[in-house]
């Protein structure tokens, strides 16, 4: 036989052999095969799982394939909890964890990984897994579950730590580490597993040290003083086999072992912030400098100026809570230096907790320099004086006296006004003088007009906020004209003439909203918010006599919160743990509220008949769900499109 025939057959060997390995390889098509849509499979362990009498603190987990380990550091559990973070790796087809605490006697261990287990190739998710082991000699296997909830407006809150205590006492919350551990997902839900029998109390912690208890009055915490006791039953439950992505195949029952208590709700809160001391100092206007404190206190500090004269140099103006305080200058000469040297001395926490007097140094540097305000001062200048040159030149009305730069408050006026609103006015900067006389308000009747009465009056704890309070008559036009120079503030300038027409809306634009309440007594002080569709509140009411009633409602849908007003401060109130003292609290109706003209809508609420883990609507609220991974059996898309039957149990697949 010639070489070259030689060689061709040879060849044609290879490509056949070829073929068939590829054909085998991809069952017969053409396209590159079946995708692995299989999650990795746990296929031994060292220790063995659910092993007793166990003395390694080193745990080896063999897959039968390549993994890979998701964001271990939040999402892999360990219990009870580790004080020195124990070393969690991937590598290969297995997961090494290396605990570094001592191992308790007669402990029960797991390490809960969540989903944070895929393959490597396709991120087939294996699901939720844990790994457990005793080093006694039985495993606990209880577990309980439930939620973590924001007690101010009922968000779940995701990655917060909660734990058990078999300690019943108020104090083990602050001076032992939990006994057992999980973190809430991102539905705020949280599950506790691998709890021997007793009776426990539940506790969460958003930690920020590491010691699993609560130690820092920053801490988010929850908690109660209802006691658990964890017991099982077998139970049943639906599961959903689908077809596709968007086909369900069946339902399936399935015998499961059902943990109980399951729907534990925890309320969390923050404590009020006592620790007072200095957060920054700024200066972002060059007319003012602010100081922003941790908390506010009844002294504010004393000014003493290092290269300027602090006497009556400031306007000063502080927030309600006084932890945020604003110096406004009154002399242009110090507006216009760029830094000011001063001495401070203010009240602050000393390390016992104690308010002491403390004395600091500090500068404050205008944001923009005073020659930079000058350039951009003569360039606005420049530019004006071209405008009226341009005017000139075409014979148009032009200025000569460059004009002088007006106070210009903020008018919160809309031409459309609601009977329940009030207006308001936002001055720039702090004033010298407020002419009330030069404000009018006039309204319309039978076409003609007539002065009306009004108040003109400072928003209290808002030095450069004022009000109009009127009796604004449903479908009646009003005028509010304010006189020039009506207003000057400490620079010297002064407010143009303004006026603003406005009209009250017709009853016939509303609606009414009644809520008969109950679930709690009558006698706790309720407010009722109204809430927009993006959950902000709208109007607020007193509930009276197990009722809360809302006039002039705009049509729109609603949604309805209300908390107890257990002091009657008209504002919700955290929690304090040291004085067993629970945040009040909040309640939400479950369903979406429309509201139409001239409808007046009323409705039962039993503020307890739904758990409240369950009641607000998911349309407001903020935490969203992460998604849950899934498998993408993506070879029912592929037999559908091939025109083939495919059964996942099965190897062989079925032609049609």
């Amino acid at each position: 036989m010639r070489r070259k025939e030689y060689l061709l057959i040879i060849t044609f060997f290879h490509f056949i052999i070829a073929t068939t390995v590829a054909g085998c390889a991809r069952m017969g098509q053409p396209d590159g095969g079946w995708f692995d849509d299989d999650p990795p499979m746990v296929i031994g362990s060292d220790p063995a799982d659910q092993s007793t009498n166990i003395s390694s603190k080193k745990i080896t987990i063999l897959f039968n394939e390549f993994i890979k380990l998701e964001d271990a550091t939040s999402k892999v559990i360990v219990s009870p909890p580790q004080l020195e973070v124990p070393e969690i790796k991937a590598a290969g087809r297995k997961i090494v964890v290396e605990l570094q605490d001592s191992l308790k006697e007669n402990t029960t261990y797991t390490i809960d990984f969540s989903d944070a287990i895929s393959d490597n190739n396709e991120g087939n998710p294996l699901g939720s897994y844990t790994y457990s082991f005793s080093t006694g000699g039985q495993i606990d296997t209880m577990e309980v579950a439930g939620y973590v909830l924001d007690a101010s407006n009922l968000e779940p809150i995701k990655g917060i730590l909660v734990g058990l205590y078999d300690d019943l006492a108020d104090s083990a919350f602050k001076t032992k580490p939990m006994i057992r551990v999980s973190r809430t997902d991102s539905h705020g839900h949280f599950v506790i597993k691998g709890i021997a029998p007793g009776t426990y109390r539940v506790y969460a912690l958003q930690e920020m040290d590491g010691n699993f208890r609560f130690s820092q009055r920053s801490e988010m915490i929850a908690y109660n003083h209802e006691t658990y006791t964890p017991s099982s039953k077998p139970d049943v439950r639906i599961d959903t086999i689908w077809r596709d992505s968007l086909h369900i195949d069946a339902f399936r029952q399935t015998p499961y072992t059902h943990f109980l208590p399951d729907d534990i709700t925890l309320l969390a809160f923050t404590h009020i912030q006592t620790e007072r001391y200095l957060l920054k100092t700024e200066r972002s206007e060059p007319d003012k400098f602010s100081m922003y404190f941790s908390c506010g206190d009844s002294l504010l500090p004393v000014i003493k100026g290092l290269n300027f004269n602090a006497d009556s140099a400031f306007v000063v103006e502080a927030n309600e809570k006084r932890d945020t305080i604003h110096y406004w200058l009154r002399d242009s000469m110090l507006v216009n230096q760029d830094t000011l040297h001063m001495e401070i001395s203010y009240m602050m926490t000393d390390t016992l907790g104690n308010l002491v007097n403390q004395t600091d140094t500090l500068e404050a540097l205008a944001k923009v320099s005073y020659e930079k305000r000058q350039k951009q001062k003569e360039e606005e200048i420049e530019r004006w004086v071209k405008e009226q040159e341009k005017k000139k030149k075409r014979e148009q009305p032009y200025d000569s006296i460059y004009p002088v730069t007006p106070l210009k408050p903020t008018y919160n006026v809309s031409s459309q006004m609601d009977p329940d609103k009030k207006v308001t006015i936002e001055m720039p900067a702090p004033l010298v003088r407020c002419d009330t006389s030069a404000v009018h308000l006039y309204s319309m009747i039978d076409s003609l007009w007539y002065e009306a009465p009004f108040t003109f009056q400072p928003v209290a704890h808002q030095l450069r906020r004022y009000e109009i309070l009127a009796e604004w008559q449903p479908g009646i036009e009003y005028s509010l004209e304010i006189d020039s120079a009506a207003f000057e503030d400490i620079h010297g300038l002064v407010s143009q003439a303004y006026k603003q027409g406005l009209k009250v809306k017709s009853l016939d634009e509303y609606s009414t909203l009644t809520l008969n309440l109950s679930g709690i007594a009558d006698t706790l002080p309720l407010r009722v918010q109204l809430l927009n569709a993006s959950g902000n509140i709208v109007k607020e009411v007193l509930a009276k006599g197990g009722t809360a009633h809302f006039d002039y409602v705009s049509p729109a849908k609603y949604f309805v919160s209300a908390y107890v007003d257990a002091n009657s401060n008209a504002i919700w109130d955290t929690g304090d743990y040291d004085e067993d003292r629970q945040p009040e609290d909040v309640y939400f109706y479950n369903r979406v509220i429309e509201c139409k003209e001239k409808f007046d809508v009323t409705l039962p609420w039993d503020l307890t008949a739904i758990p409240r883990y369950r009641q607000k609507p998911a349309s407001i609220t903020k935490q969203k769900g992460d998604q849950k991974k899934k498998l993408q059996n993506r070879n029912a898309k592929r037999a559908k499109d091939l025109g083939i039957e495919y059964n996942k149990d099965k190897i062989n697949i079925k032609t049609k």
